[in-house]
Protein backbone atom coordinates (compact mmCIF):
# COMPACT_ATOMS: atom_id res chain seq x y z
CA UNK A 1 0.00 0.00 0.00
CA UNK A 2 1.12 3.54 -0.39
CA UNK A 3 1.59 5.97 2.32
CA UNK A 4 -1.64 7.76 1.81
CA UNK A 5 -3.57 4.61 1.59
CA UNK A 6 -1.50 3.23 5.13
CA UNK A 7 -3.03 6.28 7.06
CA UNK A 8 -5.75 6.06 5.73
CA UNK A 9 -6.55 3.09 7.50
CA UNK A 10 -4.88 4.23 10.87
CA UNK A 11 -6.81 3.20 14.17
CA UNK A 12 -6.68 7.14 15.48
CA UNK A 13 -7.21 7.83 19.43
CA UNK A 14 -9.12 11.01 20.25
CA UNK A 15 -6.13 13.50 20.79
CA UNK A 16 -7.52 13.85 24.27
CA UNK A 17 -5.91 10.16 25.18
CA UNK A 18 -3.03 11.30 23.51
CA UNK A 19 -2.47 14.26 25.66
CA UNK A 20 -3.39 12.23 29.11
CA UNK A 21 -0.15 9.73 28.00
CA UNK A 22 1.94 12.99 28.61
CA UNK A 23 0.20 14.35 31.29
CA UNK A 24 -1.84 16.82 29.48
CA UNK A 25 -5.39 17.81 30.98
CA UNK A 26 -8.19 17.79 28.25
CA UNK A 27 -9.37 21.65 29.39
CA UNK A 28 -5.21 22.43 28.42
CA UNK A 29 -6.01 20.99 24.51
CA UNK A 30 -7.59 23.18 22.10
CA UNK A 31 -8.92 20.66 19.69
CA UNK A 32 -8.80 21.39 15.99
CA UNK A 33 -11.28 18.47 15.43
CA UNK A 34 -11.11 15.05 17.31
CA UNK A 35 -7.23 13.90 16.24
CA UNK A 36 -5.06 17.51 16.46
CA UNK A 37 -5.26 20.03 19.37
CA UNK A 38 -2.62 23.25 20.45
CA UNK A 39 -1.36 22.61 23.98
CA UNK A 40 -2.18 25.80 25.67
CA UNK A 41 0.67 29.09 26.63
CA UNK A 42 -0.80 28.43 30.38
CA UNK A 43 -0.31 24.47 30.82
CA UNK A 44 3.64 24.86 28.78
CA UNK A 45 3.98 28.04 31.58
CA UNK A 46 3.75 25.51 34.01
CA UNK A 47 5.93 22.63 33.44
CA UNK A 48 8.84 25.16 33.39
CA UNK A 49 10.69 23.56 36.90
CA UNK A 50 10.05 20.14 35.96
CA UNK A 51 13.40 18.01 34.70
CA UNK A 52 14.34 17.55 31.65
CA UNK A 53 14.12 13.96 29.40
CA UNK A 54 17.27 13.04 26.84
CA UNK A 55 16.85 14.38 23.69
CA UNK A 56 17.68 12.86 20.64
CA UNK A 57 18.64 14.21 17.28
CA UNK A 58 17.46 12.26 13.96
CA UNK A 59 19.79 14.01 11.19
CA UNK A 60 21.32 12.15 7.84
CA UNK A 61 24.03 12.19 5.06
CA UNK A 62 23.33 14.56 2.15
CA UNK A 63 19.79 13.81 0.54
CA UNK A 64 19.82 12.30 -2.67
CA UNK A 65 17.12 11.23 -5.01
CA UNK A 66 17.94 7.53 -3.70
CA UNK A 67 15.70 8.68 -0.75
CA UNK A 68 16.91 8.78 2.85
CA UNK A 69 14.01 8.72 5.10
CA UNK A 70 14.62 10.84 8.17
CA UNK A 71 11.48 11.82 9.25
CA UNK A 72 10.27 8.36 8.48
CA UNK A 73 12.96 6.95 11.44
CA UNK A 74 12.34 9.65 13.42
CA UNK A 75 8.91 8.70 14.11
CA UNK A 76 9.55 5.54 14.13
CA UNK A 77 12.09 5.44 16.73
CA UNK A 78 9.86 7.39 18.51
CA UNK A 79 7.47 3.92 18.20
CA UNK A 80 10.49 2.19 19.32
CA UNK A 81 11.19 3.55 22.42
CA UNK A 82 7.90 3.46 23.02
CA UNK A 83 7.35 -0.13 22.40
CA UNK A 84 10.17 -0.81 24.57
CA UNK A 85 8.48 0.32 27.75
CA UNK A 86 10.01 3.79 27.46
CA UNK A 87 7.86 7.30 27.45
CA UNK A 88 8.82 8.83 24.09
CA UNK A 89 7.83 11.61 22.51
CA UNK A 90 8.65 12.84 18.63
CA UNK A 91 9.39 16.54 17.35
CA UNK A 92 8.91 17.17 13.77
CA UNK A 93 8.63 20.17 11.58
CA UNK A 94 5.09 21.06 10.03
CA UNK A 95 5.02 20.80 6.17
CA UNK A 96 5.67 23.79 3.47
CA UNK A 97 3.02 23.62 0.80
CA UNK A 98 6.27 24.65 -1.84
CA UNK A 99 7.88 21.02 -1.64
CA UNK A 100 4.56 19.21 -0.56
CA UNK A 101 3.09 20.77 -4.29
CA UNK A 102 7.13 20.33 -5.77
CA UNK A 103 9.04 17.69 -5.19
CA UNK A 104 8.28 16.11 -2.33
CA UNK A 105 4.51 15.64 -2.20
CA UNK A 106 4.44 15.11 1.70
CA UNK A 107 5.95 15.30 5.05
CA UNK A 108 4.62 13.46 7.42
CA UNK A 109 7.04 10.02 6.97
CA UNK A 110 6.20 6.98 5.52
CA UNK A 111 4.83 3.15 5.72
CA UNK A 112 3.73 2.01 9.37
CA UNK A 113 6.49 4.99 10.68
CA UNK A 114 4.08 7.87 9.73
CA UNK A 115 2.28 10.74 11.67
CA UNK A 116 -1.37 11.31 11.20
CA UNK A 117 -3.93 13.21 10.21
CA UNK A 118 -1.25 12.75 7.11
CA UNK A 119 -3.53 14.85 4.76
CA UNK A 120 -3.95 17.51 7.31
CA UNK A 121 -0.33 18.05 8.24
CA UNK A 122 0.76 18.59 4.65
CA UNK A 123 -2.10 20.42 3.63
CA UNK A 124 -3.10 23.64 5.51
CA UNK A 125 -2.71 21.80 9.02
CA UNK A 126 -4.01 23.81 11.98
CA UNK A 127 -2.85 27.16 9.89
CA UNK A 128 0.46 27.95 11.33
CA UNK A 129 2.03 29.13 8.46
CA UNK A 130 -0.86 31.05 7.19
CA UNK A 131 -0.85 32.95 10.26
CA UNK A 132 3.36 33.63 9.63
CA UNK A 133 2.62 34.04 6.24
CA UNK A 134 -0.06 37.27 7.39
CA UNK A 135 2.35 38.67 9.79
CA UNK A 136 5.08 38.81 7.63
CA UNK A 137 3.14 40.63 4.69
CA UNK A 138 1.55 43.07 7.57
CA UNK A 139 4.89 44.11 8.13
CA UNK A 140 5.74 44.79 4.57
CA UNK A 141 2.58 46.38 4.16
CA UNK A 142 3.23 48.45 7.33
CA UNK A 143 6.51 49.49 5.36
CA UNK A 144 5.29 51.03 2.29
CA UNK A 145 2.34 52.64 4.33
CA UNK A 146 4.63 54.07 6.87
CA UNK A 147 6.57 55.62 3.41
CA UNK A 148 3.58 56.60 1.92
CA UNK A 149 2.13 58.65 4.70
CA UNK A 150 5.19 61.11 5.15
CA UNK A 151 8.05 58.38 6.00
CA UNK A 152 8.75 59.78 9.59
CA UNK A 153 11.23 57.22 10.01
CA UNK A 154 13.11 58.47 6.79
CA UNK A 155 13.24 54.70 5.50
CA UNK A 156 15.83 54.83 2.12
CA UNK A 157 13.80 52.83 0.06
CA UNK A 158 16.64 52.11 -1.99
CA UNK A 159 17.61 50.22 1.38
CA UNK A 160 14.84 48.25 2.47
CA UNK A 161 15.44 44.95 3.92
CA UNK A 162 12.29 43.57 4.04
CA UNK A 163 10.91 40.77 1.45
CA UNK A 164 7.14 39.33 1.03
CA UNK A 165 6.84 35.90 1.40
CA UNK A 166 3.94 33.21 0.43
CA UNK A 167 3.72 29.19 1.18
CA UNK A 168 4.71 27.94 -2.79
CA UNK A 169 7.31 27.99 -4.82
CA UNK A 170 6.93 30.41 -7.36
CA UNK A 171 10.20 31.53 -9.23
CA UNK A 172 8.20 34.52 -11.15
CA UNK A 173 8.38 36.25 -7.32
CA UNK A 174 12.17 35.66 -6.34
CA UNK A 175 12.51 39.93 -8.30
CA UNK A 176 9.78 42.19 -8.40
CA UNK A 177 8.65 45.77 -8.49
CA UNK A 178 6.14 47.14 -6.20
CA UNK A 179 4.00 50.17 -5.74
CA UNK A 180 3.77 51.26 -9.67
CA UNK A 181 0.54 52.48 -11.40
CA UNK A 182 1.10 56.08 -10.08
CA UNK A 183 0.78 58.27 -6.97
CA UNK A 184 -1.86 56.27 -5.06
CA UNK A 185 0.00 53.40 -5.36
CA UNK A 186 2.60 54.43 -3.56
CA UNK A 187 6.71 54.90 -4.13
CA UNK A 188 7.87 52.16 -6.75
CA UNK A 189 11.46 50.01 -5.83
CA UNK A 190 12.57 46.97 -6.26
CA UNK A 191 11.00 44.49 -4.22
CA UNK A 192 10.56 40.22 -4.18
CA UNK A 193 9.03 37.42 -2.37
CA UNK A 194 10.90 34.57 0.05
CA UNK A 195 9.22 31.27 0.37
CA UNK A 196 7.48 31.40 3.93
CA UNK A 197 9.97 28.95 5.36
CA UNK A 198 12.60 31.27 4.90
CA UNK A 199 10.99 33.85 6.75
CA UNK A 200 12.41 35.62 9.56
CA UNK A 201 8.65 35.93 11.53
CA UNK A 202 9.28 31.49 10.95
CA UNK A 203 12.56 31.19 12.54
CA UNK A 204 11.11 34.04 15.44
CA UNK A 205 8.21 31.63 16.14
CA UNK A 206 10.79 28.44 15.90
CA UNK A 207 13.09 30.15 18.44
CA UNK A 208 10.90 32.52 21.45
CA UNK A 209 10.30 31.10 24.44
CA UNK A 210 6.45 32.48 25.15
CA UNK A 211 4.40 35.53 23.63
CA UNK A 212 6.49 38.23 25.70
CA UNK A 213 9.73 36.46 23.96
CA UNK A 214 8.21 36.40 20.55
CA UNK A 215 7.17 40.18 20.55
CA UNK A 216 10.31 41.39 21.76
CA UNK A 217 12.17 39.63 18.96
CA UNK A 218 9.41 40.79 16.35
CA UNK A 219 10.10 44.12 17.35
CA UNK A 220 14.29 44.07 17.30
CA UNK A 221 13.38 42.99 13.26
CA UNK A 222 15.59 45.10 11.06
CA UNK A 223 13.32 46.29 8.01
CA UNK A 224 15.26 48.93 6.70
CA UNK A 225 18.21 51.63 6.81
CA UNK A 226 18.56 55.11 6.53
CA UNK A 227 20.28 57.57 4.52
CA UNK A 228 22.39 57.73 6.92
CA UNK A 229 22.90 53.95 6.96
CA UNK A 230 21.49 53.74 10.51
CA UNK A 231 18.85 50.79 11.23
CA UNK A 232 14.89 50.93 11.28
CA UNK A 233 13.40 48.29 13.66
CA UNK A 234 9.97 46.96 13.37
CA UNK A 235 8.98 48.11 16.69
CA UNK A 236 9.98 51.92 15.26
CA UNK A 237 6.85 51.54 13.06
CA UNK A 238 4.53 49.95 15.69
CA UNK A 239 4.02 46.41 13.60
CA UNK A 240 5.05 44.14 16.19
CA UNK A 241 2.17 44.46 18.71
CA UNK A 242 0.04 43.88 15.84
CA UNK A 243 1.92 41.09 14.25
CA UNK A 244 2.04 39.23 17.60
CA UNK A 245 -1.59 38.86 18.22
CA UNK A 246 -1.77 37.16 14.41
CA UNK A 247 0.57 34.68 16.01
CA UNK A 248 -1.05 34.48 19.73
CA UNK A 249 -2.46 30.74 18.73
CA UNK A 250 0.31 30.02 15.79
CA UNK A 251 3.13 30.01 18.55
CA UNK A 252 1.26 27.49 20.77
CA UNK A 253 2.75 23.39 19.44
CA UNK A 254 0.75 20.93 17.87
CA UNK A 255 -0.32 17.61 19.32
CA UNK A 256 -1.08 14.29 16.56
CA UNK A 257 -0.26 10.98 16.92
CA UNK A 258 1.72 8.57 14.95
CA UNK A 259 0.45 5.49 13.43
CA UNK A 260 0.71 3.47 17.07
CA UNK A 261 -0.82 6.27 18.99
CA UNK A 262 2.03 8.05 20.30
CA UNK A 263 2.73 11.74 21.32
CA UNK A 264 3.91 13.81 18.26
CA UNK A 265 4.46 17.71 18.78
CA UNK A 266 4.67 19.24 14.94
CA UNK A 267 5.44 22.85 15.01
CA UNK A 268 7.04 25.52 13.14
CA UNK A 269 9.06 24.59 9.70
CA UNK A 270 12.21 26.50 8.79
CA UNK A 271 14.17 24.99 5.76
CA UNK A 272 17.47 23.81 6.75
CA UNK A 273 18.97 24.66 3.37
CA UNK A 274 18.18 28.54 3.77
CA UNK A 275 17.08 29.00 7.65
CA UNK A 276 17.85 26.60 11.02
CA UNK A 277 15.79 23.66 10.13
CA UNK A 278 14.10 22.96 13.39
CA UNK A 279 10.86 22.68 14.57
CA UNK A 280 9.94 25.15 17.42
CA UNK A 281 12.07 25.30 21.06
CA UNK A 282 8.72 25.35 22.54
CA UNK A 283 7.31 22.22 21.29
CA UNK A 284 10.63 20.81 21.95
CA UNK A 285 11.52 22.31 25.60
CA UNK A 286 7.72 21.37 26.23
CA UNK A 287 8.26 17.27 25.47
CA UNK A 288 11.35 17.70 27.26
CA UNK A 289 9.11 18.41 30.65
CA UNK A 290 6.51 15.45 29.55
CA UNK A 291 8.70 12.94 28.18
CA UNK A 292 11.59 10.60 29.63
CA UNK A 293 12.97 10.85 25.97
CA UNK A 294 12.45 12.80 23.14
CA UNK A 295 12.97 12.02 18.97
CA UNK A 296 13.65 15.04 16.96
CA UNK A 297 15.39 16.10 13.56
CA UNK A 298 16.96 18.28 11.84
CA UNK A 299 16.27 19.11 7.88
CA UNK A 300 18.71 17.92 5.24
CA UNK A 301 21.98 16.54 5.80
CA UNK A 302 24.31 17.07 9.38
CA UNK A 303 26.01 19.16 7.78
CA UNK A 304 22.96 21.46 7.51
CA UNK A 305 20.30 20.45 9.83
CA UNK A 306 22.39 19.08 12.82
CA UNK A 307 25.21 22.18 12.25
CA UNK A 308 22.82 24.16 12.75
CA UNK A 309 20.62 22.65 15.46
CA UNK A 310 23.52 23.09 17.86
CA UNK A 311 24.87 25.90 16.94
CA UNK A 312 21.74 27.71 16.53
CA UNK A 313 18.66 25.89 18.58
CA UNK A 314 20.98 24.36 21.72
CA UNK A 315 22.49 27.73 22.15
CA UNK A 316 19.70 29.73 22.15
CA UNK A 317 17.32 27.27 24.38
CA UNK A 318 19.70 25.96 26.37
CA UNK A 319 19.36 22.33 25.44
CA UNK A 320 21.92 19.45 24.39
CA UNK A 321 21.42 15.87 22.70
CA UNK A 322 21.83 12.54 24.14
CA UNK A 323 22.60 10.69 21.51
CA UNK A 324 22.47 11.51 17.74
CA UNK A 325 21.10 8.93 14.97
CA UNK A 326 22.35 9.96 11.53
CA UNK A 327 19.88 7.99 8.76
CA UNK A 328 21.29 6.53 5.92
CA UNK A 329 20.30 4.05 3.01
CA UNK A 330 22.18 1.74 1.07
CA UNK A 331 20.44 3.28 -1.69
CA UNK A 332 22.35 6.39 -1.19
CA UNK A 333 25.56 4.89 -0.72
CA UNK A 334 25.46 3.58 -4.07
CA UNK A 335 24.24 6.60 -5.84
CA UNK A 336 27.24 8.59 -3.68
CA UNK A 337 29.45 5.72 -5.24
CA UNK A 338 28.59 6.88 -8.44
CA UNK A 339 25.89 4.43 -9.16
CA UNK A 340 22.51 5.79 -11.07
CA UNK A 341 19.19 5.88 -10.05
CA UNK A 342 17.63 3.47 -12.58
CA UNK A 343 20.17 0.93 -11.24
CA UNK A 344 19.88 1.59 -7.88
CA UNK A 345 18.09 -2.21 -7.41
CA UNK A 346 21.29 -4.00 -8.53
CA UNK A 347 23.75 -5.34 -6.17
CA UNK A 348 27.11 -3.20 -5.91
CA UNK A 349 29.17 -3.70 -2.66
CA UNK A 350 31.86 -1.72 -4.29
CA UNK A 351 29.68 0.91 -4.98
CA UNK A 352 28.29 0.84 -1.32
CA UNK A 353 31.71 1.31 -0.39
CA UNK A 354 33.04 3.89 -2.48
CA UNK A 355 29.89 6.12 -1.14
CA UNK A 356 30.16 5.56 2.38
CA UNK A 357 32.39 8.25 2.23
CA UNK A 358 29.59 10.86 2.74
CA UNK A 359 28.49 8.77 5.67
CA UNK A 360 32.11 8.41 7.43
CA UNK A 361 32.22 12.91 7.22
CA UNK A 362 28.48 13.35 8.74
CA UNK A 363 29.90 10.80 11.52
CA UNK A 364 33.37 13.00 11.84
CA UNK A 365 31.12 15.88 12.07
CA UNK A 366 29.14 15.21 14.55
CA UNK A 367 31.87 14.04 17.04
CA UNK A 368 32.99 17.46 16.65
CA UNK A 369 30.31 18.76 19.00
CA UNK A 370 30.89 15.98 21.37
CA UNK A 371 27.61 14.12 21.08
CA UNK A 372 27.50 10.02 20.54
CA UNK A 373 26.25 8.96 16.67
CA UNK A 374 24.95 5.64 15.87
CA UNK A 375 23.73 5.36 12.19
CA UNK A 376 20.64 3.68 11.61
CA UNK A 377 20.32 2.10 8.14
CA UNK A 378 17.07 2.75 6.72
CA UNK A 379 16.04 -0.46 4.85
CA UNK A 380 14.69 -0.67 1.42
CA UNK A 381 13.36 -4.29 0.16
CA UNK A 382 16.41 -4.34 -2.33
CA UNK A 383 19.05 -4.04 -0.13
CA UNK A 384 21.47 -7.32 0.07
CA UNK A 385 23.14 -8.43 2.97
CA UNK A 386 26.60 -8.16 1.43
CA UNK A 387 25.37 -4.92 0.88
CA UNK A 388 24.14 -3.82 3.89
CA UNK A 389 27.11 -5.78 5.85
CA UNK A 390 29.43 -3.04 4.35
CA UNK A 391 27.97 -0.30 5.13
CA UNK A 392 28.21 -1.90 9.22
CA UNK A 393 31.82 -2.54 8.42
CA UNK A 394 32.50 0.62 7.39
CA UNK A 395 31.17 2.12 9.92
CA UNK A 396 32.40 -0.18 12.58
CA UNK A 397 35.66 0.94 11.78
CA UNK A 398 34.98 4.60 12.63
CA UNK A 399 34.57 3.51 16.05
CA UNK A 400 30.84 3.68 15.62
CA UNK A 401 27.71 1.35 15.47
CA UNK A 402 25.37 0.68 12.45
CA UNK A 403 21.71 -1.38 13.10
CA UNK A 404 19.48 -2.47 10.16
CA UNK A 405 16.01 -1.02 10.53
CA UNK A 406 12.95 -1.82 8.92
CA UNK A 407 10.07 0.43 10.32
CA UNK A 408 8.80 1.80 7.46
CA UNK A 409 7.33 -2.21 6.53
CA UNK A 410 7.01 -3.22 10.72
CA UNK A 411 6.50 -0.13 12.47
CA UNK A 412 8.28 -0.16 15.94
CA UNK A 413 8.44 -3.70 15.66
CA UNK A 414 11.31 -3.09 12.79
CA UNK A 415 13.09 -0.70 15.34
CA UNK A 416 13.83 -2.26 18.46
CA UNK A 417 16.91 -2.98 18.07
CA UNK A 418 18.28 0.89 17.27
CA UNK A 419 15.53 2.00 19.98
CA UNK A 420 17.46 -0.11 22.70
CA UNK A 421 21.00 1.00 21.99
CA UNK A 422 19.86 4.62 21.51
CA UNK A 423 18.26 4.68 25.20
CA UNK A 424 21.49 2.95 26.62
CA UNK A 425 23.64 5.75 24.67
CA UNK A 426 21.72 8.40 25.88
CA UNK A 427 21.47 7.33 29.73
CA UNK A 428 25.30 6.57 29.94
CA UNK A 429 26.64 9.99 30.33
CA UNK A 430 28.74 9.69 26.89
CA UNK A 431 27.69 13.45 25.59
CA UNK A 432 29.50 16.22 26.29
CA UNK A 433 27.88 18.84 24.09
CA UNK A 434 29.72 21.63 23.16
CA UNK A 435 29.21 24.07 20.21
CA UNK A 436 31.25 24.30 17.33
CA UNK A 437 32.61 27.97 18.07
CA UNK A 438 32.42 30.46 20.57
CA UNK A 439 30.06 33.43 20.71
CA UNK A 440 32.57 36.21 21.12
CA UNK A 441 34.48 34.62 17.46
CA UNK A 442 34.45 37.60 15.03
CA UNK A 443 31.45 36.87 12.08
CA UNK A 444 33.56 35.92 9.91
CA UNK A 445 35.75 33.41 12.05
CA UNK A 446 32.70 31.88 12.92
CA UNK A 447 31.62 31.30 8.65
CA UNK A 448 35.37 29.97 8.39
CA UNK A 449 35.01 27.76 10.92
CA UNK A 450 31.90 26.09 9.67
CA UNK A 451 33.52 26.16 6.52
CA UNK A 452 36.78 24.54 7.04
CA UNK A 453 35.33 21.78 10.02
CA UNK A 454 31.98 20.69 8.33
CA UNK A 455 32.23 21.25 5.13
CA UNK A 456 36.18 20.77 4.51
CA UNK A 457 36.44 23.54 2.14
CA UNK A 458 40.22 25.31 1.88
CA UNK A 459 38.83 28.87 1.69
CA UNK A 460 36.04 31.11 2.05
CA UNK A 461 35.53 33.76 -0.76
CA UNK A 462 34.00 36.94 0.50
CA UNK A 463 34.48 40.71 -1.28
CA UNK A 464 34.97 43.46 0.36
CA UNK A 465 31.66 45.09 1.04
CA UNK A 466 30.36 41.53 2.85
CA UNK A 467 33.60 41.31 5.02
CA UNK A 468 32.91 45.53 5.80
CA UNK A 469 29.08 44.39 6.57
CA UNK A 470 29.93 41.85 9.00
CA UNK A 471 32.53 44.60 11.00
CA UNK A 472 29.32 46.87 10.89
CA UNK A 473 27.40 44.82 12.47
CA UNK A 474 30.08 43.48 15.15
CA UNK A 475 30.14 47.51 15.52
CA UNK A 476 26.37 47.53 15.96
CA UNK A 477 27.00 44.81 18.75
CA UNK A 478 25.80 42.06 17.22
CA UNK A 479 29.20 40.20 16.86
CA UNK A 480 27.74 37.41 19.21
CA UNK A 481 25.31 35.93 17.06
CA UNK A 482 25.74 33.19 15.21
CA UNK A 483 25.80 31.86 11.68
CA UNK A 484 22.89 30.41 9.28
CA UNK A 485 24.53 28.69 6.23
CA UNK A 486 22.06 29.24 3.21
CA UNK A 487 23.42 26.44 0.96
CA UNK A 488 22.58 23.36 -1.39
CA UNK A 489 21.47 20.48 0.94
CA UNK A 490 23.19 18.21 -2.01
CA UNK A 491 26.70 18.61 -1.04
CA UNK A 492 29.59 19.33 1.09
CA UNK A 493 30.11 22.23 -1.31
CA UNK A 494 28.20 25.02 -3.13
CA UNK A 495 27.95 22.58 -6.35
CA UNK A 496 24.84 20.25 -5.55
CA UNK A 497 26.27 17.96 -8.59
CA UNK A 498 29.40 16.98 -6.14
CA UNK A 499 28.54 13.95 -4.08
CA UNK A 500 30.82 12.13 -1.88
CA UNK A 501 32.73 13.55 0.44
CA UNK A 502 35.50 16.19 -1.29
CA UNK A 503 37.77 18.75 0.27
CA UNK A 504 40.08 21.44 -0.58
CA UNK A 505 36.97 23.47 -2.37
CA UNK A 506 36.31 27.04 -1.61
CA UNK A 507 32.55 28.39 -0.24
CA UNK A 508 31.58 32.20 -2.15
CA UNK A 509 29.85 34.03 -0.01
CA UNK A 510 27.13 35.94 -2.19
CA UNK A 511 25.57 38.01 0.40
CA UNK A 512 24.88 38.13 4.09
CA UNK A 513 21.66 39.36 5.90
CA UNK A 514 21.17 39.96 9.50
CA UNK A 515 18.01 38.31 11.33
CA UNK A 516 18.50 40.73 14.32
CA UNK A 517 14.79 39.29 15.54
CA UNK A 518 16.00 35.95 15.16
CA UNK A 519 19.40 36.50 16.52
CA UNK A 520 21.70 35.04 13.95
CA UNK A 521 23.14 36.23 10.75
CA UNK A 522 21.89 34.16 7.26
CA UNK A 523 25.03 33.77 5.15
CA UNK A 524 24.23 32.82 2.17
CA UNK A 525 26.62 30.77 -0.26
CA UNK A 526 26.69 29.98 -4.12
CA UNK A 527 23.62 29.68 -5.92
CA UNK A 528 21.10 28.82 -3.64
CA UNK A 529 17.47 30.63 -3.71
CA UNK A 530 15.49 31.49 -0.59
CA UNK A 531 12.18 31.33 -3.10
CA UNK A 532 12.70 28.05 -5.06
CA UNK A 533 11.06 27.11 -8.37
CA UNK A 534 8.89 24.53 -9.08
CA UNK A 535 10.70 21.36 -10.81
CA UNK A 536 9.74 20.51 -14.75
CA UNK A 537 6.88 18.23 -13.66
CA UNK A 538 6.15 19.35 -9.69
CA UNK A 539 3.99 16.75 -7.91
CA UNK A 540 0.86 18.89 -8.21
CA UNK A 541 0.22 17.62 -11.35
CA UNK A 542 -0.54 14.29 -9.89
CA UNK A 543 -2.96 15.23 -6.81
CA UNK A 544 -6.11 15.46 -7.03
CA UNK A 545 -9.24 14.15 -5.66
CA UNK A 546 -10.67 10.61 -6.51
CA UNK A 547 -14.55 9.89 -6.98
CA UNK A 548 -14.97 9.16 -3.12
CA UNK A 549 -13.63 13.09 -2.43
CA UNK A 550 -10.37 11.45 -1.24
CA UNK A 551 -6.73 13.24 -2.03
CA UNK A 552 -4.66 11.28 -4.01
CA UNK A 553 -0.87 12.52 -4.90
CA UNK A 554 0.36 13.28 -1.44
CA UNK A 555 3.34 10.58 -0.12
Amino acid sequence: MSDIEIARQANKKPIQEIGAKLGIPSDDLLPFGHDKAKVSAEFIAKQADKPNGKLILVTAINPTPAGEGKTTTTVGLGDGLNAIGKKAAICIREASLGPCFGMKGGAAGGGYAQVVPMEDMNLHFTGDFHAITSAHNLLSAMIDNHIYWGNEQEIDIRRVAWRRVMDMNDRALRQIVCSLGGVANGFPREAGFDITVASEVMAILCLANNLADLEKRLGDIIIGYRRDKTAVYCRDIKADGAMTVLLKDAMQPNLVQTLENNPAFVHGGPFANIAHGCNSVVATTTALKLADYVVTEAGFGADLGAEKFMDIKCRKAGIAPDAIVIVATVRAMKMNGGVKKDDLGNENVEAVKKGCANLGRHIENVKNFGVPAIVGINHFVTDTDAEVQAVKEYVQNLGSEAILCKHWAKGSEGIKELATRVSEIAESGQAQFSPLYPDEMPLFEKIETIAKRIYRANEVIADKKIRDQLKQWEADGYGHLPVCMAKTQYSFTTDPNLRGAPTGHSVPVREVRLSAGAGFVVVVCGEIMTMPGLPKKPSSETIFLNDEGQIEGLF
